[in-house]
């Protein structure tokens, strides 16, 4: 008897201890399912489908080329004299990849909640897992993009330098960082609709006030500070240092901003956690 009962209370503390396991899993499973779902159906019923989110970014990158390169005869200051323009539309680019997963993200999240009403009225429904699969969906364009990029960044500087491969440990830390804003403006953007129209705005500011169409060391020092605390600085000149010039990123700034990240992810979760019960009130 006392064999059977330390079996059970055996087997009653392995399934305890697997429910986390599960659970994480099955959030897994469905938000890439969700993920998956929702790029189907944006390129559902157009000729040339998937093939677009190949297409467009070739496009863009060609523009870029075009207008700073040739209209503007725009130069980054690393680069020679003599560059080609597609020199600095590469360099660009890499900013633009990363402006782009961020506001594609954090502009959708004040509707997440208000576009998925259905889901709100399932109580089973895990409703957090809305910001994850908008952030994935975000992360798949931007990810084609990068695919996009690496044949140009190769024929332009000769090479792929070999750091590129710390190009995800770089943007882990900015991917929690707009999870969490993610959440906390699904939930405020919830119960306040008019914060969609405010975050649309200030997205469009974080583009002119990061180092996109100029590099960091650009501006005076007693600037640059300031600019640093954009939240999409450190990751553009992050990103740039280790997938285009081939340096280590600047431990000290990843280690800040890794923190920065982790609170707000953990901050933002909460937050939608604790105020998800009145959704259903104010839909």
């Amino acid at each position: 008897m006392a064999a059977k009962q330390h079996l059970r209370e055996r087997s009653s503390a392995d399934l305890a201890s697997s429910q986390p396991t599960h659970s994480l899993t099955k959030m897994a499973r469905l938000t890439f399912s969700l993920v998956r779902r929702e790029v189907q159906s944006r390129y559902r019923g157009s000729a040339l489908g998937l093939i677009w989110s190949m297409v467009t970014p070739v496009l863009m990158l060609g523009v870029y080329t075009f207008v700073f390169g040739v209209v503007f005869k725009s130069r980054w200051t690393t680069s020679s004299e003599d560059a080609a323009p597609i020199e600095f539309a590469v360099i660009l680019f890499i900013g633009l990849i990363v402006f782009q997963l961020m506001s594609e993200t954090v502009i959708r999240a004040p509707t997440l909640i208000q576009s998925n009403v259905a889901f709100v009225k399932k109580v089973v429904f895990p409703l957090e897992v809305l910001v994850p699969v908008a952030l994935g969906t975000a992360l798949f364009h931007a990810l084609v993009s990068l695919f996009i990029l690496l044949p140009f960044i190769y024929f332009v500087f000769g090479h792929v330098p070999i750091t590129g491969i710390l190009l995800p440990l770089v943007w882990l830390p900015f991917l929690l960082l707009v999870a969490g804003l993610s959440w906390f403006l699904a939930s405020l953007g919830t119960f306040v609709r008019d914060i969609g129209q405010f975050v649309g705005t200030v997205v469009t500011a974080l583009l002119f006030l990061a180092p996109v169409f100029f590099p960091l060391s650009a501006l005076p020092e007693w600037l640059q500070p300031w600019l640093i605390l954009n939240p999409i600085t450190i990751p553009i000149d992050q990103s740039r240092q280790v997938l285009i010039f081939g340096e280590l990123p600047d431990w000290g700034l990843f280690g800040s901003y890794s923190a920065a990240g982790l609170i707000t992810c953990l901050i933002g979760f909460f937050w939608f956690q604790r105020t998800r019960k009145g959704f259903a009130d104010v839909l």
